[in-house]
C-alpha cells in the first residue's frame, strides 16, 4: 500500500499554525509598515523621558530656590576678624554642643526703613537677647540684655577703623559705636560666657518673618493709640501682622507703665507666641510653609560664618524641633537702678552671676510669673529662688562667681522639668498662653 504524499510545507503560510507563523505573526506586531516599534514600548519610552525631565526640573528648581535663600543671608565677616584679633582676651569654647547664640534686633534707618526714623548712617540695638541651648537640646534659655544697662565696654574698634578706649557706657552705646563685634565682647564681659554664634534681624525682617507664619497673637490689657509707633489696637486678645506686631515690640509710652522693662517683656512674650505658632502649624516640617518664612528671614539676615547658610539654619531650627515649648524660658538679666543715674540699670547680685554660672555650665534656671521658685518662697523677682551657697558678689578664678550651682543640680533638659535647686527669674515660658493662662 504506497503512503499517501504529504503535502508540502509552507513555513510562509499564515495561519498554518507552524514556529514560522507564529514568527511572522510576532514580526508583524513587532513594526508597523514603518519599521517603528511597537506602540506600548513608544508609551514606555515616553513615559521615562516625561519622568526624566520633571525629576531634573525638580532638581533644578529646588537648587535655584536654594541658592537663592543662600544669597539672602549677608555674612557678617567684618565681626569675625575683629574677634579673632582679641581671641585671646575671649571666655573658651563650649566644650559640649552647647551653644550661645547672641540675637541683635538693629533699628536700622537705612534700606527701607526710612519711616522709623532719620538714618544717621549708624545702627543701635533695642534688642539684645543671649540665647542659650542646652547640649541635649532638651531646653533653651533666651535672656534679655536692657539697653540702658551699665556695662564695661572693651576697647573696641568702629567700622571706619579707629579706636574706642574701653569704657563704663550704657549697653546698647557699643553697638552703635562699635556694631556687633564690640556688643559680643561686651556680653562676653559681662557674663563670662563664649558668644558662638549671631544673628541680625532689623525691622524689615522682623515684619515678613511675622507675615510669613500669617501674624502672632498677642494680648492687650487697654486699648493703645499709638501714632509714633503706628500701633492702634483694641484691648484683648488679637493676632498682629507686621507692621502692627512691630509697633507692638518697639512701643514703650503708650503701653502699660512705658518703662523698658515692660517692653522686654513684651517682647519676650511675643517671641513666646511666635515660636509657638511656628511649632504649631507644622512650618518647619511643610516646605510650602517653610519657603516663604526662610525667604523672609534670610532677606533681612546678617549672619557669623558658622549660620549663614540656609543648611546651618535649617540643622539649627531642627536641632530645637526636641525642645519642649515648656523648656523655652524667657527672662530679663536681674538689674536694678543705677546708684548714680535712676534712669539707667546695673546688674542685681547675686542673681545676675547666680544666672551666668548657671549658664556656662549648661545647668538649668527655673522661670515664673513672680520670680519665686516651686516653694513659693517669696524671693523678690531678681534674686534667684535657689541661689546657691557662697559669699554674693565674689569672683573665683577668671572671674567665675563664686555662687555657681551646686555640681549635683540637674543638666538643664535632662529630666524634663527644672530642678527645686535651681535659681528662679521672673519670666515665661514658649507654653504660656498670651493672656496668661496655659496653653
Amino acid at each position: 500500500m504506497t503512503t499517501p504524499a504529504q503535502p508540502p510545507t509552507d513555513d510562509s503560510t499564515p495561519g498554518s499554525g507552524t514556529p514560522a507563523a507564529a514568527d511572522a505573526v510576532t514580526g508583524e506586531a513587532a513594526a508597523d509598515a514603518g519599521g517603528r516599534p511597537p506602540r506600548r514600548f513608544r508609551w514606555l519610552k515616553i513615559l521615562a523621558i516625561c519622568t526624566a525631565v520633571c525629576v531634573l526640573a525638580l532638581a533644578g528648581g529646588t537648587w535655584y530656590l536654594y541658592q537663592r535663600l543662600n544669597g539672602n543671608i549677608t555674612t557678617d565677616t567684618v565681626t569675625e576678624n575683629e574677634l579673632k584679633v582679641h581671641a585671646s582676651q575671649r571666655p573658651p569654647e563650649t566644650p559640649t554642643s552647647a551653644e550661645n547664640i547672641l540675637l541683635i534686633g538693629s533699628d536700622n534707618r537705612g534700606n527701607g526703613n526710612e519711616k522709623y526714623g532719620q538714618d544717621s548712617g549708624t545702627q543701635r540695638s533695642d534688642t539684645t537677647i543671649l540665647l542659650h541651648l542646652a547640649a541635649d537640646r532638651g531646653s533653651a534659655t533666651a535672656v534679655s540684655i536692657p539697653r540702658d544697662l551699665m556695662a564695661h565696654v572693651p576697647e573696641c574698634t568702629k567700622p571706619d577703623g579707629t579706636t574706642l578706649p574701653a569704657r563704663f557706657e550704657q549697653f546698647n552705646w557699643a553697638f552703635e559705636q562699635g556694631g556687633a563685634a564690640c556688643t559680643i565682647r561686651a556680653v562676653e564681659d559681662m557674663t563670662h560666657i563664649r558668644i558662638d554664634h549671631h544673628l541680625i534681624v532689623d525691622f524689615t525682617g522682623f515684619k515678613n518673618m511675622v507675615d510669613a507664619v500669617d501674624g502672632v497673637e498677642v494680648c492687650v490689657a487697654k486699648p493703645v493709640h499709638d501714632t509714633k509707633a503706628h500701633l492702634d489696637l483694641p484691648a484683648g486678645r488679637q493676632k498682629l501682622h507686621g507692621e502692627q506686631a512691630l509697633g507692638f515690640v518697639r512701643a514703650r509710652y503708650s503701653i502699660g507703665d512705658g518703662s523698658d522693662t515692660e517692653r522686654m517683656q513684651r517682647q519676650q512674650a511675643f517671641l513666646g507666641s511666635l515660636v509657638k505658632k511656628v511649632r504649631s502649624n507644622g512650618v518647619l516640617l511643610n516646605p510650602v510653609k517653610l519657603y516663604p518664612l526662610l525667604d523672609a528671614a534670610t532677606k533681612s539676615l546678617t549672619a557669623d560664618p558658622g549660620l549663614d547658610s540656609l543648611s546651618k539654619l535649617y540643622d539649627l531650627a531642627q536641632s530645637l524641633q526636641k525642645t519642649p515649648t515648656g523648656q523655652i524660658r524667657f527672662l530679663t538679666v536681674p538689674r536694678e537702678q543705677y546708684v548714680a543715674d535712676r534712669n539707667r540699670d546695673q546688674l542685681q547680685q547675686p542673681g545676675a552671676d547666680a544666672l551666668f554660672a548657671a549658664l556656662r555650665a549648661d545647668r538649668p534656671v527655673g522661670v515664673s510669673a513672680d520670680g519665686t521658685g516651686p516653694s513659693g518662697n517669696g524671693t523678690p523677682a531678681g534674686t534667684p529662688s535657689g541661689t546657691p551657697t557662697g559669699s554674693p558678689g565674689t569672683t573665683g578664678p577668671a572671674g567665675t562667681p563664686s555662687g555657681t550651682p551646686s555640681p549635683g543640680a540637674t543638666p538643664s533638659g535632662t529630666s524634663g522639668g527644672t530642678p527645686s535647686t535651681a535659681p528662679t527669674y521672673r519670666g515665661t515660658t514658649a507654653d504660656q498662653d498670651v493672656c496668661g493662662k496655659d496653653s
